[in-house]
This record gives C-alpha cells, sequence and structure tokens, in this order.
C-alpha cells in the first residue's frame, strides 16, 4: 500500500462505511502490490461531481500462451461495499479498446459481478478475479500500429473525459435539457419487477401523477422480472432499467422486491430481504439523495426501518405502505355498506393480524361525557362490525399497487392528506425503542409532516405496545 493508512482515513472522512472499506484496501494491497491509491474528481452522468477514492493498476490475464497485464482503474463509490465499483480499463498509447460483451466503447467495463453486487459476498478481490477469467476470454484491448496509436493519442483524450468524469458534451447537453424545461418533476421509480413493481407501474400511468416512471428490473431473466410485456406494449413516459444511475433524482422511490429463494424459517426470510436490500438502498440513496422512500416489500414494519437505518434519510422520508389499504378499505365498510360516517376511523399498528381500529380523539368538553360514552359504544360496535367484513379482504397486487399510488398522489402533488403508515413510533405511546409503526400521518412533497393524535385507550397502547416489541425483538436478531 503506497499510501498509510492514517492517510486514508483523511482522504475517506466522507465515507459511510470507511473503517470497512479501509479493511478492504489493505487487502487489496496485500495481493495486488501494483495497485495503488489516490483521491480524484469523478463526474456522474449528470453533471454532479465528487471526490472519490481511485485504485489504478493492472489485472494479470494469460490469452493463448501470452502473459497481459491489462491497466484498469476503479472508482470506489462513498457507499463501499455495500455498492460496487466503477471500473474502467486505462490503455496507454499504443492500446486500442476491444468492444466487446463486457466492455464498450469508453473502456467501461461490465461483469456480472458488478450486477449482482452484495456485501459482504461481493469484495474487490473477487472483482479482480472475475475480470482476470473474464478478460483472459476475450482480451478487451489490442497492440495499435505507430500510425494508428497517434490517433488512439487523440482517442485517448475523449475517452478520459468519460473515465476521469469530465464529460463535457453531456453536461452541456444537460443545461440546454434544464434550459428548455425538459427535466422531470415528478420523477417516481419503482424498484423490483414483480407482480406488485407492475401493478404500481399500471396504478400510476392510469393516475397520471408521474411525468417519468422507472421500473428497475433487479432478476436475472427479463422474462423472469416481468418487464417483457411492458417491452412489447409500451407504456408512455415508462422506462425499464437494471442500472441504478436510471433513478436519479426521483421524486419518490418505491421498494417492492422480496427475496423469493427457499428458506426454512421466518427469520431466514427477513435477513435475506434486509440482504436483498444492502445492494439496492445505498445506491438509490446516493441516486436521489432528497427523495422520500416508500417501502411495500415485507414484513413492511420492519423493512421500512432497514431502509432508514441503511439511507441515513430523516424518519420523515422513510415510510412504509403500512395500514393505508385497509384503512381506506375500513372507511368504505362503514360509510358505504354500513351507512355511517367514518372520517374519524383509522387502522393502525401492523399489517396482518395484529392491526388496530382507533377513532381520533375528538375535541370534547367535560359537559360532553355522557355523550362521548353512548358515542364510544356506538363506535365500539361500529368497528366490530366493519372488522367482520375486512377480514375477507385479502391484499392481492393491483390492490396494493392502487394503494400505492394514492400515497404517491399526495407525495407529489403535495396534497398533505392523512394516510396510515408506517412511521418511526418511538416516544409514541411509551414505545421506547426504534421500530415503524402504521399511525395516521400527514403526508406531502416533505414526506411525513404531522402524526395525528389518537385516544390514549389502555386496549390501544397495550397492543401497540406489543406489536413494538414483537418487532423490536426481530430486529435485533437481524444482521444489518
Amino acid at each position: 500500500m503506497e499510501v498509510s493508512e492514517e492517510s486514508l482515513r483523511k482522504w475517506l472522512t466522507k465515507y459511510k462505511f470507511r473503517d470497512l472499506t479501509i479493511e478492504e484496501l489493505k487487502s487489496v494491497s496485500g495481493m495486488y502490490p501494483n495497485i495503488t491509491f489516490s483521491m480524484n474528481t469523478y463526474t456522474f452522468k449528470d453533471g454532479s461531481q465528487k471526490d472519490l477514492l481511485n485504485l489504478s493498476g493492472t489485472v494479470p490475464v494469460k490469452y493463448q500462451g501470452n502473459s497481459y497485464n491489462i491497466p484498469i482503474h476503479l472508482w470506489i463509490l462513498d457507499s463501499h461495499p455495500f455498492t460496487p465499483p466503477i471500473c474502467f480499463l486505462k490503455p496507454t498509447a499504443n492500446m486500442g479498446i476491444s468492444v466487446g460483451k463486457h466492455v464498450d466503447a469508453r473502456g467501461r467495463i461490465y461483469l456480472p459481478y458488478l450486477q449482482s453486487w452484495s456485501h459482504p459476498q461481493s469484495v474487490i478481490i473477487g472483482l479482480l478475479k472475475e475480470m482476470a477469467i473474464k478478460f483472459e476470454e476475450e482480451l478487451p484491448l489490442y497492440s495499435l500500429s505507430s500510425s494508428d496509436a497517434a490517433r488512439q493519442m487523440e482517442l485517448l483524450s475523449y475517452i478520459a473525459k468519460f473515465t476521469e468524469g469530465e464529460n463535457d458534451i453531456q453536461s452541456k447537453s444537460k443545461t440546454d435539457e434544464e434550459k428548455n424545461g425538459k427535466g422531470f418533476n415528478n420523477k417516481v421509480t419503482i424498484i423490483g419487477a414483480g407482480d406488485l413493481g407492475l401493478a404500481c407501474i399500471l396504478a400510476i400511468s392510469a393516475k397520471g401523477i408521474a411525468d417519468k416512471v422507472v421500473i428497475l428490473d433487479c432478476s436475472e431473466s427479463t422474462i423472469k422480472g416481468g418487464t417483457m410485456d411492458l417491452e412489447i406494449f409500451a407504456l408512455p413516459n415508462v422506462e425499464i432499467s437494471r442500472d441504478f444511475s436510471a433513478t436519479r433524482d426521483s421524486k419518490v422511490v418505491v421498494l417492492t422486491v422480496n427475496y423469493l429463494g427457499n428458506t426454512q424459517s421466518y427469520l431466514d426470510v427477513v435477513q435475506n430481504n434486509v440482504d436483498l436490500f444492502r445492494g439496492i438502498i445505498p445506491s438509490v440513496a446516493h441516486y436521489s439523495q432528497n427523495s422520500i422512500l416508500l417501502v411495500a416489500s415485507q414484513p413492511v414494519e420492519i423493512m421500512t426501518y432497514v431502509s432508514w437505518k441503511m439511507s441515513g434519510f430523516a424518519k420523515s422520508r422513510v415510510i412504509g405502505i403500512g395500514c393505508n389499504l385497509d384503512s381506506a378499505r375500513f372507511q368504505y365498510i362503514i360509510t358505504n355498506l354500513l351507512k355511517s360516517e367514518s372520517k374519524d376511523t383509522w387502522i393502525i399498528g401492523e399489517q396482518g393480524e395484529n392491526k388496530v381500529p382507533a377513532w381520533i380523539a375528538p375535541n370534547s368538553g367535560a359537559s360532553h361525557q355522557s355523550e362521548d360514552s353512548t358515542n364510544r359504544n356506538a363506535q365500539q360496535l361500529l368497528t366490530k362490525r366493519a372488522m367482520e367484513v375486512l377480514k375477507g379482504k385479502g391484499q392481492r397486487s393491483w390492490s396494493v399497487g392502487l394503494s400505492v399510488a394514492d400515497l404517491i398522489d399526495s407525495i407529489v402533488n403535495d396534497k398533505r392528506r392523512v394516510h396510515s403508515l408506517s412511521t418511526l413510533v418511538k416516544g409514541c405511546y411509551n414505545i421506547n425503542c426504534e421500530v415503524f409503526l402504521s399511525m395516521p400521518c400527514v403526508l406531502g412533497i416533505n414526506g411525513v409532516t404531522e402524526i395525528i393524535k389518537l385516544p390514549d385507550e389502555d386496549t390501544i397502547t397495550e397492543k401497540l405496545q406489543s406489536s413494538a416489541a414483537s418487532i423490536h425483538d426481530l430486529q435485533e436478531q437481524l444482521k444489518l
């Protein structure tokens, strides 16, 4: 390692996981002593810049009986090791780039290892080893003749604008686009192209609440991910991508992904979802730093907590779909089937069997205590009948998709409506742990701006505390 650990610590002061990054760099230096470290400015596709750690060196490759050292450089993002490096070839003046399956004309390197990057399984050494394997199958560089080398020198100066992050052409193009007013004000990203992700796309498109929708397909196969039909029957303003950079500057990011593998216990299922989020949330937070994270993955209370922890966002900007659908159905049942007033009724707490029906506390004086007691008895009877009807309603993908679109509408159009959302409830109902439960919340462009007060009834408090305790117990067993 050419630089000391002390120097690395000074360079990486803004890195979220500095100690993990430094430990990994030590391993890289031990196995690849030719690799050097430096801090340089990287410019992203939108023209924004950031000082990032740069690794430069060579990867030894054997090709058709000959040995080659392929020059590369890697940009290490400030969310490393939870996001993969940005990788480029670094050809000299007498080298040409062989565009192929894993390398484009700019020298940008694309590998399956990068696409499926997931800490702690994925590491820089593993990435370098896969580079060697893939480059042995298809050599990414070739030697130029002297006349070609002169032209290559000119070409390399152009390519350097990309690899060193100084693409003036793209920056100018974006500036012109912004001047012409072609930016997207209400951009929404859906992470996950399963049934729920597609249902969200259709619901958002039907309501016309976003001028741009990106669906990020995290599956290994386009057909398996469900985006093939979207490509066949194209929807306006909908983009399908596998690249996190396509999510940049989203106003809302909806998480619908769930682990679908075979596991032995509920804890394993949740842990696998946590591992899945490790490869998603840091990238989302990097590209859309001012977005609202809307979690629809299950279990929603825990995955909302995980998203909050991994993103570093304010608690007001990380919410779960919670009991929004159940509350809307509950209110509909009371109003349309039971023919009563429902504006103060809510489903709160935990999704599933432990959900709690509640009424917003009325502002009544002491002279109305008798009337309040009568109303409370009527409410209890009405609630019991409504809950019996609600039990028969499942949560199908299209129903949840409609609920998600409803929440996005409140956010992007700053409607400040009240929804029952998964939000951080530490400090409410004498809950002293960091857990997310559904509460009636005022929702707008900045996320949750207010939690609506509910009655401090013993039964409600007891149920919410019980849910909080069981959720917190499970969270303590997870490896974040």
